[in-house]
């Protein structure tokens, strides 16, 4: 009696079962939001999808985040990481568990976004993004500022008015988003395409940088905690300040800059000095510097008469040189002598050697010189010769060469265009013909078309054309008088005819009476 209502259960095969359990699963659960931590993430697989488990004390449920969505989340999974994942439950029939399909994720809490930012500063310290070594000096005064926030906020006002108070410079304006989803990549393309600017182009290149967003809890800062916007304010060449919320908020940015602002008017502070400080230094420069000047001339002119007093007279100073002069004046002409008899004794002694045969020798010498160089020239003249003759040979074979590659090219190209001339014959043949055709067509259409509206073709049915004697068309009959000639022009023909009477057209509808009930003899009858 037990076996007869198991004899009755419907068999559902192992794959029904599992679609009717995920169907109950997905249609009562639909999407949850879980809490746990991450256990098992090991990163994106090869196909780009993300397998892990979220877990608490006492359970574990595997997740699984597809690649579209990974790539979308704002926070990424980390391995001890608590969250809160929002998604939708289903199950897996290949292994017989069931999983929730994550669409969104975020930290569980404050502590968890604490942890994340100390986890993230520690790698990012490790690399040595945060090296003092590496931070820029700022610029005493720049001529250009580039300012990355968002255009509706009141932290751009409130520095274009701080730069305007107390040293008015020339601001650029990148907007972006501040907080929210996609404000990281936005701020980390704003300070690359800063840097990205050429000096010389139609937008300068900002001498400074300002980061700027105002005061706000830490999920509504951590656009700037993340590793695009720190790695970019690394990697910027222009001088950066950071001015991220209000003094007491830090975020990873103000590690990577090279200065940090506590707000954002401070940052204005510190990019340019106060005008009308500078202008009171530069008096006061200026006028000690005068007075300093003052002072050296006046210890000058003092050192001058001073030196003055004790220099000698001219006479005492020219009194040894004028000595010097006068024992060389007495001592020059005996020099004179004594250097142009050594000079005749030289003279002699050169002569002397100088005589008939030494003369032949030279000369022959030179003679023998000369005929060697005569040799030499005409030598090289003949090798000169030779081998320009040998080139001239070589280009002129090269030119024929050329030139019968050039007539070949040339009757090449005369025969392509000779063929193209014929195929543009042919198709301006056939455009002729097909021209005639389409205007001989429109012609026989035209010829139709009068030949329809021709008054001929209505005296073919029977009517008849009355002309005057002046074989003028007659429109009524009113203007045919009695005994006038008239020509009265059939289809086959012309008759000529003479107007005997004209009636009278019946009267108009004001002078006619008015309408009886019965019947009208005037009409006349039809039957």
């Amino acid at each position: 009696m037990s076996e007869a209502p198991r004899a009755n259960v419907v068999e559902l095969t192992v794959s029904e079962l599992s679609a009717a359990l995920k169907r109950t699963v997905e249609d009562i659960y639909g999407h949850v939001r879980v809490r746990g931590e991450i256990s098992g993430f090991r990163g994106p697989h090869s196909s780009g999808h993300c397998y892990f488990a979220l877990k608490d004390d006492g359970a574990r449920l595997e997740a699984v985040i597809w690649k579209g969505v990974f790539g979308r989340l704002r926070f990424k999974p980390q391995e001890g990481l608590e969250v809160i994942a929002t998604g939708k439950l289903t199950t897996y029939p290949g292994s017989s568990k069931y999983q929730i399909v994550i669409e969104a994720l975020e930290p569980a809490g404050v502590g968890a976004l604490m942890a994340l930012l100390e986890e993230r500063k520690k790698k990012l310290a490790a690399e040595g993004l945060f090296d003092p070594s590496r931070k820029q000096l700022l610029p005493w005064l720049p001529e250009v500022i580039g300012v990355v926030t968002s255009p509706t906020g009141a932290v751009i006002r409130d520095i274009l008015h701080r730069l305007s108070d107390r040293f008015p410079r020339r601001v650029l304006v990148w907007p972006v988003r501040v907080q929210g989803d996609g404000a990281a990549e936005q701020v980390a393309a704003a300070i690359r395409g800063f840097n990205a600017l050429s000096a010389h182009g139609p937008i300068p290149r900002p001498d400074l940088l300002i980061v700027a967003r105002g005061g706000g809890s830490l999920e509504d800062l951590w656009a700037f905690n993340e590793e695009i916007v720190v790695r970019a304010a690394a990697e910027s060449m222009i001088p950066l300040i950071s001015a991220v919320g209000h003094e007491t908020d830090v975020t990873l940015i103000d590690f990577a800059a090279d200065r940090r602002a506590p707000t954002p008017t401070a940052a204005a502070e510190m990019a340019v000095p106060v005008r009308a400080e500078l202008m009171v230094r530069v008096d006061g420069l200026a006028r000690r510097t005068f007075a300093a000047w003052q002072r050296c001339l006046e210890e000058r002119r003092v050192e001058l008469r001073a030196a003055a007093r004790a220099l000698p007279g001219a006479a005492e100073l020219l009194a040894l040189p004028r000595q010097r002069l006068d024992g060389a004046t007495g001592a020059l002409p005996r020099a004179l002598r004594a250097s142009t008899h050594s000079h005749f004794r030289r003279y002699a002694v050169i002569s002397s050697r100088l005589t008939l045969g030494v003369l032949r020798g030279q000369l022959h010498h030179a003679r023998q010189r000369g005929m060697i160089a005569g040799d030499r020239l005409r030598h090289c003249t003949l090798t000169q010769l030779t081998r320009s003759r040998d080139r001239f040979i070589v280009l002129d074979a090269r030119l024929a060469t050329s030139l019968r590659a050039n007539a070949e090219a040339y009757r090449a190209r005369i025969a392509r265009e000779h063929e193209r001339v014929a195929r543009l014959f042919e198709r301006a043949h056939r455009a002729v013909g097909i021209t005639c055709q389409r205007y001989g067509a429109r012609i026989g259409h035209a010829g139709q078309l009068l030949e329809a509206l021709s008054y001929r073709a209505v005296l073919a049915r029977g009517f008849a054309l009355v002309r005057d004697a002046h074989d003028q068309p007659l429109h009524a009959a009113a203007a045919i008088a009695p005994g006038a000639r008239l020509s009265l022009e059939f289809a086959d023909g012309r008759v000529s005819a003479t107007a005997t009477d004209a009636e009278k057209p019946p009267q108009t509808a004001k002078s006619a009476a008015p309408p009886r009930r019965g019947r009208d003899n005037s009409q006349g009858d039809l039957f």
